[in-house]
């Protein structure tokens, strides 16, 4: 299968390349491809002419959204509506990926897939217009929403963890950020099984269960096996996106096809041990 993946040196567009490597790929990320530039993006897509587009690519720095607001309307949203043609252009389906900040965390229990949104900063609400535009413009799309993402790259919250404890030995993190962790590794797998069903629509790929940024720290460095660090326990981070407290999204269709995620725990205990 013919697999095109923007944002392809990204956390998931790595591991993409890792688990399609028995396809044929076209992997689109700057310098070389540029999502905002509609007239090269398809020139490039129709050459290729791929089975189905994973669209990866996004401006994800929550707190530089706010800084650059044009920024991140630019490339989240009008570079995914590039994607969204090209890929009517090519007669293929599209894979978009979208967040959990698309929810503002107030529900009280798991977000459903067809929950109401309501996102609450730039980057969030570039997001969802994102999803609007695919959701509106493609019949054959899938939209998969994933949460505290960490993989292969030069900079995710487990590395962060480690890095502090070794340079500093010592830290804070917040308890009332409420989330759930979840390994690159393991969507990119759920993505490629996704796209081998006619299962179009919503979808929520987070690993199942919750976590605050401190329970999560805690246990990056259990599973290390990194002891004598300090993790102090604390609230209200001061930030300049306003970001949801408590996200728990529930995985009900992408199981209905037998897409089963698994639990933040067995996660980052895979990811450690292939590290």
């Amino acid at each position: 299968m013919r697999i095109a993946i923007t944002g392809s040196q990204g956390q998931l567009g790595r591991a993409l390349q890792q688990y399609a490597a028995p396809h044929e790929l076209l992997l689109i990320d700057l310098p070389d491809h540029d999502i905002t530039d509609p007239q090269a993006l398809l020139r490039s897509l129709q050459a290729f002419a791929p089975r189905v587009i994973i669209h990866t690519a996004a401006i994800t720095d929550v707190d530089g959204c706010e800084r650059d607001p044009n920024l991140a309307y630019r490339v989240n949203v009008l570079g995914t509506r590039n994607v969204v043609l090209a890929a009517m252009t090519c007669d293929c389906p599209l894979v978009h990926i979208s967040t959990d900040y698309v929810f503002d965390g107030t529900k009280g229990s798991p977000y459903w897939e067809y929950d109401e949104a309501h996102p609450q900063s730039v980057y969030a609400r570039t997001k969802w217009m994102a999803e609007e535009i695919v959701r509106n413009t493609l019949a054959h799309h899938y939209i998969a929403r994933i949460a505290w993402l960490y993989g292969e790259g030069p900079r995710n919250f487990v590395q962060t963890v480690l890095r502090l404890a070794r340079e500093r030995g010592a830290m804070s993190m917040v308890t009332d950020e409420v989330g759930s962790p979840t390994n690159a590794s393991h969507v990119a797998q759920a993505l490629l099984r996704l796209i081998e069903l006619p299962a179009y629509g919503t979808h929520h790929l987070v690993n199942t269960g919750i976590c605050s940024r401190y329970e999560f720290a805690c246990e990056i460095l259990a599973t290390a096996g990194v002891q004598g660090i300090e993790v102090t326990p604390t609230t209200n981070y001061v930030r300049l996106a306003q970001v949801p407290k408590h996200v728990e999204l529930a995985n009900h269709l992408a199981a209905s096809y037998g897409i089963v995620m698994q639990p933040w725990q067995e996660a980052l205990r895979d990811y450690l041990a292939a590290r």
